[in-house]
């Protein structure tokens, strides 16, 4: 064998150090994405430490991580102290963000379709409309609304919250779907009708399950918003229809120590949050990438 041929053999192939510099560059991705997940899960691990410490410890400047662990704080937050019992305000805001996603649902969908599939004319300009109502600082509507409330006799009722909860997220909602139906297939829908199927039909057997990421997204997200404010439910509830984060507050005084008793219920009142986003993880990501992530 010639010295050239020897050479050749023995070179390393063209396509080594692309290959090489590409996994290079994956691996400083993922390195870069568990760094960027440690900064954001920190202040959640910090929370979830302090409210197993007593009050006293969890006031200290620095904190001091060695201290002994307890559920004094967790004790509070249920009332087995004597204190007030968290169910009934976490029953509200179940029910409040619950009934409220499914409405936005049962109103998004149709908005939608006769945005996308069906669209109006100019329709451009009614989705403009939609989120431009979204411009409004909420505390400019507060007043009204309580004086509305409050001559109606609605006050400290559940389902005047379910109502505002809704028309507050209805106008995103209508913005995602009106995306995500944009990709069901025109000639699916044809099909059914060509099947005899009427609207109704259409949205709930053919629409609703082609978009099940996205309507999965939209759903999440209403319901943590819904799960999440605090302004209407401060302002327009007392007792009977208060909601976990007015209770939440509830645990902040002027006086005394309240650190660990606060984590705590923080940690609690954003369990149904995380389980929520962890149930759905999968159609959440696939929703919101519209579909390029299978």
């Amino acid at each position: 064998m010639s010295a050239t041929a020897t050479a050749a053999a023995t070179a390393a192939p063209p396509t080594t150090a692309p290959v090489r510099a590409g996994r290079a560059r994956g691996a400083g991705l993922g390195l870069l994405a568990w760094l960027a997940g440690i900064v954001f899960f920190l202040p959640i691990a910090w929370m979830a430490l302090t409210s197993f410490h007593s009050e006293a410890d969890a006031a200290t400047n620095p904190p001091s991580f060695a201290a002994s662990l307890t559920l004094d704080g967790y004790r509070e937050f249920f009332g087995t102290g004597g204190g007030a019992s968290p169910w009934p305000a976490l029953v509200n805001s179940a029910v409040a963000s619950i009934a409220s996603t499914l409405f936005v649902l049962v109103l998004a969908l149709p908005a939608a379709y006769a945005l996308s599939i069906r669209p109006v004319k100019k329709w451009t300009d009614v989705l403009f409309f939609f989120l431009s109502t979204k411009m409004l600082p909420v505390v400019a509507g507060l007043l009204p609304i309580y004086l509305f409330a409050k001559n109606t006799g609605m006050l400290d009722n559940i389902w005047l919250l379910v109502i505002l909860y809704t028309s507050m997220n209805l106008p995103i909602a209508v913005w995602m779907m009106q995306s995500f139906l944009a990709e069901v297939p025109v000639a699916i829908i044809e099909a059914a009708q060509i099947d005899g199927a009427r609207l109704p039909t259409i949205l709930t057997r053919v629409v609703a399950p082609i978009a099940l990421p996205g309507i999965a997204a939209t759903s999440l997200i209403c319901f943590i918003f819904s799960w999440n404010e605090l302004l209407f439910a401060r302002v327009l509830t007392g007792v009977v229809a208060e909601t976990a984060p007015v209770f939440l507050t509830g645990f902040i005084t002027s006086q005394g120590l309240f650190l660990a008793k606060v984590c705590a219920a923080s940690l609690v009142i954003s369990l149904p949050v995380l389980a929520a986003g962890f149930a759905a993880q999968d159609k959440l990501v696939q929703g919101l990438s519209l579909g390029a992530v299978k």
